[in-house]
């Protein structure tokens, strides 16, 4: 029996990390917005490993910290462990990883969805989008409330038609145990979505209680932990330590005299896994050769004994996990309080939604997380961010927000998921952009801020107190570059303790800063009018100096980029019709649309030779129509 629940600009259906963001900033630009889940216990959950950040998704939280996301706040009031991955490197490739309590990470957002103004949060499971001439009209939930609505938000994670997998043992379910959502799916598809089938898994816990720590290798956080979020100001705190151990030959044996029970042999298993985070049988069967492989032992929170296996990923039948288990240091008598499993799900095919992520078919319906096709916390809550928002203006009649490759990684992970698609679910990487020493985790402030704040999601405080920062940043640039010493024998030996030349004359604190072996600090003493300056402005003024030749370099690139991203491409073009390009090419720009050339130029498919052809196809068109639109 259905009722008329009443009204709502945004619907956002699912409470993850997506979903949470999407419903935040919809609400935040003042949209009336009510956030379905299929339950309020699961709003935030961390269903595989509870950590923050990583290589390349670091680089992800800052960016939406930045612009006015939620997911850097909450991690630092939850995070019990920090570590700064890839200090070894340069700094384009720095990226921050926090381990977290669980439960407390879940509590942070709840609270915050509960007490934010415009947001409504539902227990509900929605069971179809309703459309009126070719848009959103409503959400049904499986009580039979309808929500009129004017945009639908999907972040349905791993729930939509969600099957769980341990050996020979298959539920339809999400992850947890809890309910899948079988019925959207089906809706989804009927609305001429194009649905593909996804996989990911995750690894067993174990009872802290049971397990010899004393034979592993201690993991501990960095001496001095730095906070997601550029506005935390209270030190964040290591409170907990991780462990590493390794698995060994008599674990390979036992797996691979098991593979005939694995699902993912036996094909009972169908949606394609995602690359970068295999199976702990994945890994053994494509590297044969290799003796061991890493396990990181990492704690679920302060008020659990449960010990997350990072590495251990597995469908094998749960005998098959303990045995398993018990081969490898420290965990040889580990009682198991939850198995490994796979879980399969479907998303759509991301070449379907505009890089606002709206969808092209239906309008006012958006996608983010892993509806889309990605994997991963904080590539779910970016693109959550990015539908809310563009939600939130589009009801509003204002300009979307379409952030580009150029501007930092939530760009080039939305371009490369609208433009290339994916047949696999996708994980950000540092690889992944051609601008990388740009993109930088540090500098994610300077670059997205000010983005934030004209949509009306930074406040003007903070905007102002990131605009004072990046002043000093330059005052004491131009203060190095001015500032001489003449050499000494103080001099002389600090330089040659750092291995590096003594001056032969006077130099610059720049020149001297400019040196790959010489530190801000090591500066101090020779530096009698050095001002006192916050660690933020120092680190930027190194890393610009240090840089600024590959910075120099990159910028030009830049400017390459958004020359091309500035060719926009008629809309109405049909591309069959454009006979200099290949059949490969006018098929792909037909069914893709891209908004420019620069889109067109990474389709897969499309050959530079294809954009060359393409240009000079679009300027004899407008030399013989003057300069009307084609």
């Amino acid at each position: 029996m259905r009722y008329d629940a009443g009204q709502c600009d945004v619907a956002v259906i699912g409470a993850g990390h997506a979903g949470i963001e999407a419903a935040l900033a919809a609400a935040r630009l003042g949209m009336d917005t009510v956030c379905f889940t299929i339950n309020l216990d699961a709003v935030g959950n961390m269903p595989c490993n509870p950590a923050i950040g990583g290589t390349g998704k670091g680089h992800l939280v800052r960016e939406l910290d930045a612009l006015g996301g939620e997911m850097a706040r909450a991690a630092d009031r939850a995070c019990i462990q920090y570590r700064m991955l890839n200090r070894g490197k340069g700094p384009a490739v720095h990226s921050l990883r926090a381990q977290a309590d669980r439960r407390l990470y879940q509590s942070v957002m709840k609270h915050t969805l509960e007490r934010q103004e415009h947001l409504r949060v539902k227990q509900a499971e929605v069971v179809s989008i309703e459309t009126e001439g070719g848009r959103v009209s409503a959400v049904v939930t499986a009580t039979g409330a309808v929500y009129r609505c004017g945009a639908v938000i999907l972040a349905t994670g791993t729930y939509l038609r969600g099957r769980t997998i341990v050996g020979d043992v298959l539920r339809d379910s999400g992850p947890d145990g809890l309910a899948a959502a079988g019925a959207l799916a089906a809706c989804c598809a009927a609305l001429g979505l194009r649905l593909r089938r996804f996989k990911t898994g995750t690894p067993p816990r174990v009872n802290a209680r049971t397990v010899d720590f004393s034979r592993m290798e201690l993991q501990p956080g960095d001496d001095t932990a730095e906070p997601f979020s550029f506005s935390t100001d209270a030190p964040v705190r290591n409170r907990a330590v991780c462990y590493l151990t390794y698995t060994n030959e008599e674990t390979h044996a036992i797996i691979r005299a098991n593979l005939d029970r694995s699902p993912i042999y036996s094909g009972v298993i169908e949606g394609v896994g995602p690359r970068y985070c295999p199976s702990i049988e994945t890994k053994i069967m494509t590297f044969p050769d290799k003796e061991r492989h890493q396990l990181f032992l990492e704690p679920m929170g302060l008020h659990t004994e449960e010990v997350y296996i990072q590495g251990f990923s597995s469908s094998l039948p749960e005998d098959v996990q303990i045995a398993a288990l018990h081969t490898i240091p420290g965990l040889e008598r580990a009682e198991m309080t939850r198995c490994a499993y796979a879980i399969e799900y479907d998303c759509v095919d991301p070449t379907e939604l505009y890089p606002t992520l709206e969808s092209k078919k239906i309008a006012g319906l958006y996608g983010a997380g892993q509806f889309c096709g990605s994997s991963g916390y904080e590539e779910a809550a970016v693109q959550g961010f990015v539908a809310g928002v563009n939600a939130a203006l589009k009801r509003r009649g204002e300009e979307p927000m379409i952030l580009r490759r150029s501007d930092g990684y939530i760009g080039t992970l939305i371009d490369d998921l609208v433009t290339k698609g994916t047949n696999e679910p996708y994980r950000i990487m540092t690889s992944r952009s051609e601008y990388r020493l740009l993109h930088r985790q540090d500098n994610a402030d300077e670059r997205l801020t000010p983005i934030g704040r004209r949509i009306g999601l930074v406040s003007e405080a903070r905007y102002q107190a990131v605009q004072e920062k990046y002043r000093a940043v330059e005052a004491e640039l131009r203060r190095l570059e001015r500032t001489h010493i003449a050499p000494s024998a103080a001099l002389a030996e600090m330089l040659t303790a750092r291995g590096t030349a003594p001056a032969a004359s006077g130099v610059s604190l720049a020149d001297l800063l400019r040196r790959p072996q010489i530190g801000y600090a090591d500066l101090a003493p020779f530096d009698s009018e050095r001002p006192a300056l916050p660690r933020a402005v120092t680190e930027q003024v190194e890393i610009r100096l240090k840089y600024a030749g590959y910075i120099r370099r990159q910028l030009r690139q830049v400017a390459e980029f958004e020359r091309l991203e500035s060719r926009a491409l008629p809309p109405e073009l049909d591309y069959t019709q454009v006979t200099c390009l290949r059949l490969e090419a006018r098929q792909k720009l037909q069914q893709l649309r891209p908004a420019n050339i620069g889109q067109a130029s990474r389709i897969s498919g499309v050959s530079p030779s294809d954009i060359a052809a393409l240009m000079v196809y679009l300027e004899g068109a407008k030399s013989i129509d003057g300069d009307a639109a084609i």
